[in-house]
């Protein structure tokens, strides 16, 4: 997906209450939910595929905010 490479993305999936966030630098896939850190996950997680195909893209600021 080309907005994968142009930078981090950052994707809102409120159906399982989980944010997830792709940091370009390191190709790193993070997840949080609310009021919770994150941690990181695998490209392979069915959570985060779920969210590439439903979930909305946020910004910087939403991800962080609960």
């Amino acid at each position: 997906m080309k907005l994968f490479e142009q930078g981090d993305v950052y994707i809102d999936y409120p159906f399982e209450d989980a944010k997830f966030r792709y940091e370009h630098a390191t190709s790193r896939v993070f997840c949080r939910f609310s009021n919770r850190e994150e941690v990181a996950v695998g490209y392979t997680d069915d959570l985060f595929r779920d969210a590439m195909r439903s979930g909305t893209q946020i910004d910087r600021e939403q991800y962080f905010g609960d």
